[in-house]
């Protein structure tokens, strides 16, 4: 299982050459999980930088994968995980979920760097 942070959707959707580091693995729809915050994130980002019908579009294409709701039980576990790694808030969730689904996350954000079961990419 595999869970794209929100840097990569955006490389992914904006055609980069660091979104052809994920494009497999979005095309793996069966092995996606995506927590609710990125859904946010990467609407947000859309919203300010295109079209609302681009940013639905993008938003349409993630759900192809397993959407995953923020649980009591994944906020209680990222409080612990935010003070334990000194994540931000989104970073939390986002890591609860990829350690709660098993999962390996793939990332650009250096908050993430030196953590187990993370694929991280420094940006250029």
């Amino acid at each position: 299982m595999n869970i794209i942070d929100s840097s990569f959707w955006l490389e992914y959707f904006a055609g980069t050459n660091a979104g052809s580091n994920v494009a497999e693995i979005i095309k793996n729809s069966n092995d996606l999980i995506i927590p609710t915050i990125i859904l946010y994130e990467v609407f947000k980002k859309l919203l300010l930088e295109t079209t609302e019908d681009n940013a639905l579009y993008c938003i349409a294409n993630m759900k192809q994968g397993r959407i995953i709701n923020l649980s009591d039980e994944l906020s209680l576990s990222a409080s612990k995980l935010s003070i334990k790694f000194k994540l931000p808030m989104a970073d939390s969730i986002i890591y609860a979920t990829n350690l709660k689904y098993n999962c390996i996350l793939w990332t650009q954000d250096q908050h993430f760097s030196g953590l187990n079961f993370v694929n991280y990419f420094k940006k250029m």
